[in-house]
């Protein structure tokens, strides 16, 4: 029964020693290790998750503008074999882009006034 009585005092004590202690896993090198290295690589490491994301926005921003000259391309070559086959096209095109007019026309600009907010 003596010994019974010693257990119970001896576990009333709070568990300081031997690693229970608040801040006893400051204590562990592994631990401090693993989060030292964990901290370098998302915030310090020159890969890390910051510039992914600008580098992965970047690459979608690529895409996209990848996809707009295509299609300007596309456009540009169909203009440029309706150009090498067709007069009209031809004259057409001096016309809207260039301002070229015959000798018995009057050619008129028409600007539109720019709204502002």
């Amino acid at each position: 029964m003596e010994n019974n009585t010693e257990n119970t005092t001896a576990s009333s004590k709070p568990l300081t020693g031997r690693g229970f202690g608040r801040l006893a896993w400051l204590k562990n090198k592994y631990l401090i290790a693993g989060a030292f290295f964990l901290v370098w690589m998302l915030f310090f490491d020159p890969k890390d998750i910051g510039s992914a994301i600008n580098r992965w926005r970047q690459y979608r921003e690529l895409q996209a503008s990848e996809q707009q000259l295509t299609k300007k391309i596309d456009d540009t070559k169909l203009e440029l074999g309706q150009l090498k086959s067709n007069a009209q096209t031809i004259e057409k095109y001096a016309r809207e882009k260039y301002l070229m007019k015959k000798d018995n026309e009057d050619l008129f600009i028409v600007n539109e006034a720019k709204k502002e907010k």
